[in-house]
C-alpha cells in the first residue's frame, strides 16, 4: 500500500563531526508534518529521539548520543513517510582527554578522571595520576634492584609528583640504556611541553577575558561605593549586594537551563515509566497470556507463570500490582474449574488424567481431585459392562425376528453396536493384553475373519462376540484404572512442586485411608465381569437372582472349537486381572477348573480344522511366481500353521495355577499324529498340483507378479503352464519348504510347547525329500533325455566318419544345437527359480557328458583330423559348462578325452586353441549364461 507522503531524506547536517552530546542541525526533505509525526531519529546507530526538536519539515535540531560507530548515517522515521534515507553522514569524534593538571574552562570531576596510562576512567585521588612518559622517548626499564636504588638515594623517590622527586633515580630506573642522542631529544621535548603550557595558559586567559572584566567591574563598583558611603555603611550593604549578585546569577542560570532541565525531567519520567512497564511487563501481560495459553492448551506455561507471579506479587502492597494479581487469581480459578471438568469427563486417557491431576495439584485445587477421578472411572467401567451385555442380548433376540423384520433388525443392531458408549475402538489407550486378544483370532475359511466388521459379528455366535467385546472393554479400561490408583498411592501423580509443598504426603495419607474402599471397587468390577461371562456361557452356575441380573441369553447349541479360543482367552484375561488385584483364591480355582476342560478340547478341534484348511490350499494356488521362484502356497501353509498356533498360544501356555494340557500321554499322542497329518496333507497337496494334467488345472485366475525384476519375461504369457514349469515351481516350493518352512514350523511347535516335535519334523522331512526327488527325476527325464538323444544322430549326420574327415574348421552344428537346448533349459529354470539352476544344470551336464564319453569310447579309431575334431568339440562343451561341472561330469569328460589320440604337433595344438577361441567368440552372447558372474549372482 502506498503512503501519502514520501520517505524522509536527510541532505545535510551541521556540524558534520563532533563528540558525544554535540548539538547538530539536520536539514532535508519530508522530515515530518509535526513533532508527533516524528517517531524515530538515529545518528551513527544511536537513538536521538529524546533530544530531538522538530522545527519544520526540512529542519530538526538534536544532540548526538553515545554511539558505538565512528561514522554513520542520519536516519529519520516518520508516521506519514516511514523510514527514510540519508545522503550525508556524521563523524563521531572521541572526547579530548583532560589531565588532572590541565587547565579547563569547565569543571572536571576529579573523582572520575581519565587515566591516560590505562586508557580508562578510574575513581581514585588525582594526586596519584602520573604522566605516561614525561620525556617523550621510549622507556627502557632497567634491572637495577629496588633495594639498591633506595640505598643509593635515601629519602628520595622516582615519582615526579612527589616532593622528594629524584631525576637521577628516575633516569636510572627508566632510561638506564638510553643513548645520549635520545636524552637530547628528551630535553627538546621538555622545552616544547613547557612552551605549550605557557601558551595554553595565555590562551586560557584570553578565552576568559569577559569573565575577568565582569569581575573587575564588580570589584570597581564595590570600591567606589566604599569610598562614597564610608567603610561602616558599606560593610552591611556589601553582604546584601553579594547576595543579590548570587541570586541574580542563580536566576539567570535557572532561566538559561529551565528548558533543558524541564526536558530532561520529562525524559527521565518517561524513561522511568518505561522501565517500570518493561520491568513488570510479566505481571501486566499475565492475564491476557493466561487466556491465550488456556485456549491453546498450554497449561504448563500457565502454571509456571502463575507460580512465578505468586512468588513475586502474592504479598505485594502496591495497589496496581494487587489489581492485576487479582485478575490473575480470577482466571486461575476458572482454569481450576475447567481442568476438574476435563478430569471427570469420560472416556479419558490415563495420560490426560495424570496430567489434569498434576495441573490441579500445582494450582492448589480444593478437595482431592485424584480420588474424584478414580470414583468417576469406577462407575464408568460398570456402566460400560452392563450396557454391553444389554446391547448384545437385545441383538441376539432380534436375530430371531430377522426373517420377518429385516430392516428393523438391521437398524436396531447398528444403533446398539455403534453407540458412543460401546465405541471402544475410539479409545486411543494402548494395552498389551488388548493386542493379544486381537492377534489370537483364527482364519477359518469364510466363517471366521480377523476383521471386526458387522458381517463378522452376524456370523459369529453372539456370546463369543459379546465376550470379546466385554474383554476388550475390561482390558482397555481396567489396567489404566489400576495404574491411576498406583500413581495415587505412590504420589507420582504430583510434580516436584507438590512434593515440596507437602501435598504429596497428604495424598499418600488419603490413599492409605481409602485403600479398602478402592479394593471394594475393584472386586465389584471383577465380580461383574465373571458373572456376566458365566451368564453368557455357564448360566447354570449362577443363582436365580444373579441369572436375572447377569443372564438373559438364549442357549441353542454348544460353542464349536474355533470359538473356544476366544472363550478361554477371555476367562484367562479375567483370571489375570483377578490375580493382579489380589482377588480371593476360591474364585480363581473355579476359573482354573473351567479353563482346563476347555483347553484340551480346543487344541484337538483347532488342529482338526487346520488339517481341513491345509487340504483346501490346493484350490488357492494361483501359480504366480515371485523373484525367488516361489508361489504363495508355502507362505499360505506356514501362515495357516502359525495362525493356528498363535490362536492356541494362550491355550497351551500354563498360566499361574494351571496344569499342562500335555500331562496326559493320550493327549500327547493325539496331538503328534494330528500335526504329522497336517504336514503330510500339504505334501500330498504339492504332489497333486505338480502332477495334475493340463486340463485339470484352473488357469482362469493366472496372473503375473509385476513386482518381480525378471529380465526374461513372465512364464504366464500363455493361458496355461506346461508340466515342466509346474514341476519346477513345485521343486522350488519343496526346496523352500525343506530349508525354511518346515524348520520354522518346527520352531513354532517347540515354542508353543508341543511334545514329539523331532518325530513330527523327521517324518515330514523324509516324506518331503521323497517327493522332491521324484519331481526332480521327472523334470530331468523331460529335459535331459531329448538333449542326450540328439547327440549321436548329430555326430554322425551326413555320414560323418572319425577315420576319414577333413581338417576341422570349427565346432559342428550338433554341439551348438545341444548347447542351445541346454541354454533353453537354463532359461526356463532361471525364469522360475535362480536357486534351482545349479542343481538342474549339473544333472543335465552330467547326462550329456556321460553320453558324449560313451560315444567317444565306442569309436574304434580316430584319424588325426578326427581326433582334433573330437577334442575340439569335447573341450568346447567342457569349457562352456565349466561352472556346472561335478565330479561325475569331470570324470566323464576325462574319459572321453582319454579315448582320443594325443595331439603330437604344436601346429595341431595351436589350431585347436584358435578354433576354441573362434567358437567362444562367435557364441559369446549365447554362452553368457554359463559365465561365472551369472553363477555368483544366482547363488547370492
Amino acid at each position: 500500500m502506498s503512503r501519502a507522503r514520501q520517505p524522509p531524506l536527510v541532505t545535510g547536517i551541521s556540524p558534520n563531526e563532533g563528540i558525544s552530546w554535540t548539538k547538530v542541525t539536520i536539514r532535508g526533505e519530508n522530515l515530518g508534518t509535526g513533532p508527533t509525526d516524528l517517531i524515530g531519529l538515529t545518528i551513527c546507530g544511536h537513538n536521538c529521539l529524546l533530544t530531538a526538536e522538530w522545527m519544520s519539515a526540512s529542519k530538526i535540531v538534536c544532540r548526538v548520543g553515545q554511539a558505538k560507530n565512528d561514522k554513520g548515517d542520519i536516519i529519520v522515521t516518520t508516521k506519514s513517510g516511514g523510514k527514510g534515507t540519508s545522503t550525508v553522514s556524521f563523524k563521531l569524534l572521541k572526547p579530548e582527554k583532560i589531565g588532572i593538571l590541565d587547565q579547563s574552562a569547565v569543571w572536571v570531576d576529579e573523582m572520575n578522571y581519565y587515566d591516560m596510562r590505562t586508557d580508562r576512567n578510574k575513581g581514585i585521588p588525582p594526586l596519584s595520576l602520573r604522566p605516561a612518559n614525561p620525556l617523550g622517548i621510549d622507556i627502557d626499564k632497567g634491572r637495577f634492584p629496588q633495594k639498591d636504588l633506595e640505598s643509593l638515594f635515601p629519602g628520595m623517590s622516582a615519582d615526579f609528583t612527589s616532593e622528594n622527586f629524584s631525576a637521577a633515580w628516575y633516569l636510572i630506573e627508566n632510561h638506564s640504556t638510553t643513548s645520549f642522542d635520545q636524552l637530547k631529544t628528551a630535553v627538546v621535548n621538555l622545552k616544547k611541553q613547557a612552551n605549550k603550557k605557557n601558551e595554553g595558559s595565555l590562551a586560557y586567559v584570553k578565552g576568559g577575558l569577559s569573565t575577568f572584566f565582569e569581575a573587575q567591574d564588580a570589584l570597581s563598583a564595590i570600591h567606589q561605593k566604599l569610598e562614597a558611603d564610608g567603610t561602616e555603611k558599606v560593610e552591611g550593604s556589601m553582604t546584601q549586594k553579594l547576595e543579590n549578585v548570587l541570586n541574580r546569577a542563580s536566576n539567570t542560570a535557572d532561566t538559561l537551563f529551565q528548558e533543558v532541565l524541564g526536558r530532561k525531567d520529562k525524559a527521565d519520567s518517561t524513561r522511568n515509566a518505561l522501565n517500570v512497564l518493561q520491568r513488570f511487563k510479566f505481571l501486566f501481560n499475565l492475564p491476557l497470556n493466561i487466556e491465550r495459553n488456556i485456549q491453546k492448551g498450554d497449561y504448563d506455561v500457565v502454571i509456571n507463570d502463575y507460580e512465578k507471579a505468586k512468588s513475586l506479587f502474592g504479598k505485594t502492597e502496591v495497589q496496581v500490582f494487587k489489581k492485576y494479581y487479582a485478575e490473575v487469581e480470577t482466571r486461575i480459578e476458572s482454569l481450576r474449574e475447567l481442568l476438574l471438568d476435563k478430569l471427570l469427563e469420560t472416556p479419558s486417557t490415563l495420560h490426560d488424567q495424570k496430567r489434569y491431576i498434576r495441573y490441579l495439584s500445582d494450582l492448589h485445587a480444593p478437595g482431592d481431585p485424584a480420588w474424584q477421578c478414580i470414583g468417576a472411572q469406577h462407575q464408568w467401567i460398570l456402566q460400560l459392562m452392563h450396557s454391553c451385555k444389554e446391547s448384545y442380548v437385545k441383538e441376539q433376540k432380534g436375530k430371531d425376528t430377522f426373517l420377518l423384520y429385516p430392516y428393523t433388525y438391521t437398524y436396531t443392531c447398528n444403533a446398539l453396536l455403534h453407540s458412543p458408549m460401546l465405541d471402544l475402538d475410539s479409545d486411543v489407550r494402548p494395552s498389551p493384553i488388548g493386542h493379544l486378544s486381537q492377534t489370537a483370532s483364527l482364519k477359518r475359511g469364510s466363517s471366521f475373519q480377523s476383521g471386526r466388521d458387522d458381517a463378522w459379528r452376524y456370523k459369529a455366535p453372539q456370546q463369543v462376540v459379546f465376550v470379546e467385546k466385554l474383554t476388550k472393554l475390561v482390558v482397555s479400561q481396567l489396567p489404566n484404572f489400576w495404574k491411576l490408583w498406583v500413581s495415587y498411592v505412590n504420589g507420582s501423580l504430583f510434580s516436584e512442586t507438590a512434593e515440596k509443598s507437602g501435598q504429596m504426603e497428604r495424598s499418600k495419607k488419603n490413599a492409605r485411608q481409602r485403600q479398602n474402599d478402592f479394593k471394594k471397587m475393584i472386586q465389584e468390577v471383577m465380580h461383574s465381569l465373571v458373572k456376566l461371562i458365566r451368564g453368557a456361557l455357564l448360566p447354570f452356575s449362577l443363582r436365580e437372582g444373579e441369572l436375572r441380573q447377569y443372564g438373559g441369553w438364549e442357549m441353542k447349541s454348544e460353542l464349536s472349537g474355533q470359538w473356544l479360543t476366544h472363550v478361554i482367552q477371555t476367562v484367562r484375561l479375567s483370571s489375570e486381572s483377578l490375580t493382579a488385584l489380589e482377588i480371593p483364591n476360591d474364585m480363581l480355582q473355579i476359573i482354573q477348573d473351567l479353563i482346563l476342560d476347555l483347553r484340551v478340547r480346543c487344541i484337538i478341534v483347532t488342529l482338526q480344522h487346520t488339517a481341513e484348511d491345509i487340504k483346501r490350499l490346493a484350490e488357492k494356488e494361483d501359480w504366480v511366481v515371485d523373484n525367488e521362484g516361489l508361489t504363495s502356497l508355502p507362505s499360505q501353509f506356514e501362515q495357516c500353521i502359525i495362525h493356528s498356533l498363535q490362536s492356541l498360544k494362550t491355550v497351551l501356555d500354563c498360566k499361574p495355577g494351571e496344569a499342562s494340557v500335555f500331562q496326559q500321554q493320550k493327549t500327547q499322542e493325539d496331538v503328534c499324529q494330528l500335526s504329522i497329518g497336517i504336514m503330510q496333507g500339504f505334501i500330498d497337496c504339492l504332489e497333486q498340483l505338480s502332477t495334475k494334467p493340463d486340463g485339470d488345472i484352473d488357469t482362469s485366475h493366472l496372473s503375473v507378479d509385476v513386482s518381480s525384476p525378471d529380465l526374461f519375461g513372465s512364464i504366464h504369457e500363455e493361458s496355461s503352464l506346461s508340466s515342466e514349469q509346474r514341476l519346477l515351481i513345485a521343486l522350488s516350493n519343496c526346496r523352500y519348504l525343506e530349508r525354511h518352512t518346515f524348520l520354522n514350523i518346527a520352531e513354532h511347535f517347540e515354542k508353543h510347547g508341543f511334545q514329539g516335535v523331532d518325530k513330527i519334523t523327521q517324518v515330514s522331512m523324509e516324506s518331503l525329500k521323497e517327493l522332491d526327488q521324484r519331481l526332480f527325476e521327472m523334470y530331468i527325464e523331460f529335459k535331459a533325455d531329448p538333449i542326450v538323444g540328439s547327440l549321436e544322430p548329430g555326430i554322425y549326420a551326413g555320414y560323418f566318419d572319425w577315420k576319414d574327415c577333413l581338417v576341422p574348421t570349427g565346432v559342428r552344428n550338433y554341439l551348438k544345437e545341444a548347447l542351445v537346448n541346454i541354454i533353453a533349459v537354463h532359461a526356463e529354470v532361471f525364469t522360475i527359480s535362480k536357486d534351482l539352476v545349479p542343481r538342474v544344470m549339473s544333472r543335465v551336464v552330467e547326462a550329456v557328458s556321460e553320453e558324449l564319453s560313451r560315444l567317444m569310447q565306442c569309436v574304434s579309431s580316430f584319424s588325426k583330423n578326427g581326433a582334433l575334431q573330437a577334442k575340439l568339440e569335447i573341450c568346447a562343451l567342457r569349457d562352456t559348462v565349466a561352472i556346472y561341472l561335478t565330479p561325475e561330469s569331470k570324470s566323464s569328460f576325462k574319459q572321453a578325452l582319454e579315448a582320443l589320440p594325443q595331439l603330437s604337433s604344436g601346429t595341431d595344438r595351436k589350431l585347436l586353441e584358435e578354433l576354441l577361441n573362434k567358437f567362444k567368440s562367435s557364441m559369446h552372447l549365447q554362452l553368457t549364461c554359463f559365465q561365472a558372474s551369472s553363477s555368483a549372482m544366482m547363488k547370492t
